[in-house]
């Protein structure tokens, strides 16, 4: 979605906050207010409903749980390498040995590169890369210690199901294995990426040396039961269709049913530029579409991100009126939307996101990693 990079003032297209739900259609009026939306009720919603009866809808669940509250987070994103073993179709971050613009920086490189004084008081390191067979797995481990050290108070939320199923694979250990070993060294938080779509056949064209929906589930199904919080994400306005995105929505929400431990489901529109997959990309109308839908079904997980860097700061000031209760944060030097073409900033103060909640109509709250609340 194209986004100009500054960050504006929507208080005068700003929804209503006294909208109320009881003129909707069913199941949207019972989904508002908590009723549980089976997944035909989800998918005749989403070929039938309005933007508007979704976004009042969407609007009414995220004030149940959360108010006029928009939270954000103070962080910054590390991406150690973007040499990568894989070639999904969608990516524009990835390189393969040798290719021009391939990087691996060791620890110290990795730790020089994210402290500069605009991550000082950093409240969560978000540490992801590509799946680069030369690491031996040492490297991660010391990698989470030195995040650690230089950030002493800032959760470290790293490696996606991808990654430690390539630590599996690569090293001979189990995933459990590999999830205890990176929490001895730090490891707080598991990030949601690497899910894109669950669906098989889409898998196959999309990024088909990527390890399946079902493993990725399994990944964060281990996880949870060591007690670790992890996300999740769908990666939408490909070559999906509506029944793909709730199918995987569904099979997020049964495992919370199982486990409880996802925290945040997080909407990444496609980017288009800069790959071979080809995609239009997602334009206005459905990121909200699909921001809504998605917390109306998924009533499990509790919170609902506008990412920002993918969705444009606009697109993210309106989802919060669509069922978003959370804009993730500074970010500081987000790269791997940005290699796909996002024309957003690739930081944000402070002062900025709170900017943007407050024009929004919300109330800017400043959160931790596994979102508690904490002070300004």
């Amino acid at each position: 979605m194209p986004e100009d990079k500054t960050t504006p003032d929507v208080s005068e297209i700003a929804f209503s906050a006294d909208i109320s739900v009881q003129n909707l259609p069913e199941p949207l009026a019972a989904a508002a207010t908590g009723t549980r939306l089976t997944l035909e009720q989800a998918q005749k919603l989403a070929e039938t409903a309005s933007v508007h009866d979704l976004g009042r809808a969407g609007l009414e669940a995220r004030r149940t749980r959360h108010g006029m509250n928009a939270y954000y987070v103070r962080n910054v994103h590390l991406n150690y390498t973007n040499v990568c073993i894989n070639a999904c179709r969608f990516c524009a971050f990835s390189k393969r040995p040798g290719d021009e613009g391939a990087y691996a920086l060791n620890v110290e490189e990795a730790i020089k590169l994210v402290d500069t004084p605009a991550a000082r008081g950093v409240d969560e390191v978000h540490i992801v890369g590509g799946l680069n067979p030369d690491y031996p797995f040492s490297f991660y481990e010391d990698l989470l210690k030195a995040a650690k050290d230089q950030f002493p108070d800032a959760a470290v939320k790293a490696f996606t199901a991808v990654e430690v199923a390539h630590l599996a694979d690569t090293h001979s250990l189990s995933e459990e294995a590999v999830l205890e070993r990176l929490m001895k060294a730090g490891l707080d938080m598991l990030p949601g990426g690497g899910a894109e779509v669950f669906s098989p056949a889409l898998r196959a064209r999309l990024c088909p040396e990527k390890v399946s929906g079902e493993r990725w589930l399994g990944v964060h199904e281990k996880a949870h039961k060591l007690g670790l919080p992890t996300n999740a994400t769908l990666l939408f306005g490909h070559i999906e269709t509506w029944a793909d995105r709730l199918d995987h929505m569904a099979a997020i929400r049964d495992l919370q049913d199982k486990t409880g431990g996802f925290k945040c489901f997080i909407l990444l529109p496609y980017q288009p530029a800069n790959n071979p997959l080809g995609g239009a990309g997602v334009d206005g109308v459905d990121y909200l579409r699909t921001m809504s839908l998605s917390r109306l079904f998924l009533d499990n997980v509790p919170h609902l991100k506008a990412y920002w860097v993918y969705a444009g700061i606009k697109a993210a000031q309106m989802a919060l009126h669509a069922g978003a209760d959370d804009m993730d944060g500074t970010l500081i030097e987000e790269r791997i939307g940005h290699a796909a073409g996002a024309n957003t900033p690739k930081g944000l103060t402070v002062s900025d996101l709170e900017h943007a909640i407050t024009a929004a109509g919300f109330t800017p709250v400043r959160r931790s990693a596994q979102f508690e609340t904490l002070d300004g």
